[in-house]
């Protein structure tokens, strides 16, 4: 066991709240980081500790939450919170202390601030706005006779903004026409009129981006009121975790949306023994039983932490910031190297599509890919797209 005074890193986390669900996948693939790690020699021959609070899946408890960390608790390095939402509001704290600073699945939040020292662990790519709906729009865009018309309908909120403009990008890349596109806000309950608006609309494509709340309301609305365009879904958060995927079961069959990482044969192979591990302790822990979505990040984005502070044999900020930068990072999610901005020099998301789920599915219909088909990037490809939308209904 390493001795000496323990290398503490500091982050808030949703452990209440909406995001709470994912917030406690990634904090158990923390925590097995931190025992794996110290059960070897530690980092630079010292121990490591996670200090972190509840972030209550709410923007405005973060920077309070960073001032303590670093002027009361003094913790030695930093790491996010999960979500966009949670990363942004930190950045500010982390850029006035001069912290290296790796966020969790945030879009694009580094895009106004510029800041040298952020580093993104979300598999989003040099234009990462467009990351989200890009494979939705390729594959749209190889149908015959190809659809033309997309609707945009976004939840107000900073995620959702981000991927919608991705979204527009995107359809004016690919050469569709936008003939809806509006927001709501991010306490709506009844979807009911967004719904009727979109069906009103009746354009090829439906794109949703939206939070796990509000992508719930959707998928419920859109079955209920029966819409039918070509395809639907897009940039949904939430769709990816096992209690949301239980709540849908087969309202899921026929959306096409992203994914970050499914359990593939290939996919799987680096990650088989850290999903072995999480699993066996996710009920103790209160986590997603499968950890798929983001216990697997949550181990990888500390885990590059961690890396480049034994590569620069340091924990200055400095020196851990030129390390990321320039080298590539091999984890059990993937493997990949930083460029403008702090993010991913080359985009590694994935478009599926869901099908086949009878109603009642549970955890073994969630634990493998019977339920999914990979229809981008063509190295991951798994099978062919159900299309029109009605069809996998």
């Amino acid at each position: 066991m390493p001795a000496g005074q323990p290398i503490t890193i500091g982050f808030g986390m949703a452990l209440t709240g909406p995001l709470a669900g994912f917030g406690k996948q990634a904090l158990l693939g923390m925590k097995i980081w931190e025992e794996e790690t110290n059960a070897k020699a530690g980092l630079l021959g010292r121990p490591v500790k996670l200090i972190y609070y509840d972030d209550q899946s709410n923007p405005s408890t973060v920077p309070g939450i960073y001032t303590k960390l670093l002027d009361v608790d003094k913790v030695d390095l930093v790491v996010s919170g999960y979500a966009t939402n949670m990363v942004a509001p930190a950045i500010p704290v982390i850029m006035q202390k001069g912290k290296t600073f790796i966020s969790l699945f945030a879009l694009d939040a580094n895009a106004e601030f510029k800041y040298p020292k952020y580093f993104s662990v979300l598999p989003a790519g040099p234009r990462p706005k467009a990351a989200f709906t890009d494979g939705y729009f390729q594959i749209a865009g190889a149908q015959n006779p190809k659809p033309t018309t997309v609707a945009l309908a976004a939840e107000d909120a900073e995620f959702s903004r981000n991927a919608c403009d991705g979204a527009r990008e995107n359809s004016d890349r690919y050469g569709f026409k936008i003939i809806y596109d509006k927001s709501y806000p991010p306490n709506t309950t009844d979807y009911t009129p967004i719904v009727r608006a979109l069906q009103m609309a009746n354009a090829d494509l439906v794109i949703v981006c939206s939070y796990p709340l509000s992508s719930v309301g959707m998928v419920l609305a859109a079955n209920e009121l029966n819409l039918k365009p070509k395809m639907f879904g897009g940039g949904m958060v939430g769709l990816q975790g096992i209690a949301v995927k239980s709540k849908l079961g087969p309202k899921l069959n026929g959306i096409i949306n992203y994914e970050t990482w499914v359990p593939s044969e290939k996919m799987m192979a680096p990650a088989a023994q850290f999903f072995k591990k999480y699993q066996a302790r996710a009920a103790a822990e209160g986590a997603d039983p499968l950890g798929y979505y983001l216990g697997g990040w949550g181990n990888a984005y500390i885990s590059v932490l961690g890396e480049a502070v034994g590569g620069a044999k340091s924990t200055v900020d400095d020196k851990v910031a030129e390390y990321l930068r320039n080298h590539e990072f091999k984890t059990i999610m993937g493997n990949w190297r930083y460029g403008a901005n702090g993010e991913w020099t080359k985009s590694g998301f994935l478009e599926v599509q869901y099908h086949d789920i009878a109603e009642g599915a549970g955890l073994e219909t969630w634990r493998g890919m019977s339920y999914q088909t990979v229809l981008t990037p063509e190295e991951h490809r798994t099978g062919k797209v159900i299309y029109p939308y009605e069809k996998a209904k």
